[in-house]
């Protein structure tokens, strides 16, 4: 049986009250309108980061997003420290701020979200910059085969190969939901992989490098595939996402 993601422990316990509290607003999610959904995705977000149980984790979100991290504590950054780098096997190597993203050519694209461990959340609109225009921009080189992701949190990497990399429906993505993608989303800038389950839509992203072969990302060095089609991977069936 292939591990679910964890939180690791950070902070100090939620007490018993929060916890109940928390049980009885994760019910109500269930039924709730869009805008009461999204002030609780916002509420399990804040307090996820302060639970070392993981309990909160397993509470209904009715659709919405789980919070997962794999770090003990991910720094915070903006416009004026944010950085993402373009590097390895390429002729232009490139470092980006948040203004240069921003200024790209964006592409908006609608798609449900599917994760491997289950839950999925149907049309979420996410926007930002076609990873293949920076690779265009870089220039790869003739041995450059694969991409790996690396990001700010310090732990977490990912992988694709470089036509999958190349598709149309995977972003360097700056906005979520019709908005600026918040911190506990992997802000201010992850990455996007359409097709795939969204443990390959790497938070917090940092670094783009073009290397030879594919090198497998944190979890398919703890079983996941590394082709993470949705429904055609991972042993599961679920219907695809594009």
């Amino acid at each position: 049986m292939k591990p679910e993601p964890t939180e690791e422990p950070e902070g100090r316990p939620i007490g018993r009250r929060v916890f109940l509290g928390t049980l009885g607003l994760g019910a109500l999610g269930v039924a709730a309108a869009p805008v009461l959904q999204r002030g609780l995705e916002g509420f399990l977000g804040s307090i996820s980061g302060k639970d070392p149980t993981g309990l909160t984790g397993l509470l209904p979100n009715g659709g919405g997003f789980r919070y997962y991290s794999v770090a003990a504590s991910v720094p915070h950054k903006g416009p004026a420290d944010y950085r993402l780098t373009v590097d390895g096997l390429v002729d232009h190597p490139h470092t980006y701020t948040l203004a240069d993203l921003r200024a790209l050519p964006q592409t908006r694209l609608v798609k449900d979200v599917q994760c491997v461990t289950g839950w999925r959340v149907p049309g979420t609109p996410f926007e930002g910059v076609r990873l293949s225009h920076l690779l265009d921009a870089a220039g790869v080189q003739a041995a450059g085969k694969a991409i790996r992701f690396t990001c700010f949190d310090g732990t977490y990497t990912e992988s694709l190969t470089l036509d999958q990399a190349r598709r149309p429906d995977v972003l360097v993505a700056l906005r979520m939901q019709d908005k600026d993608i918040g911190h506990d989303h992997g802000g201010p800038v992850r990455l996007y992989v359409a097709p795939m389950y969204f443990y390959k839509s790497a938070k917090w992203l940092s670094g783009i490098t073009v290397t030879d072969q594919v090198r497998p990302g944190y979890w398919e060095e703890l079983g996941y595939d590394v082709d993470a089609w949705v429904g055609r991977s991972n042993g599961r069936t679920d219907e695809p996402t594009s």
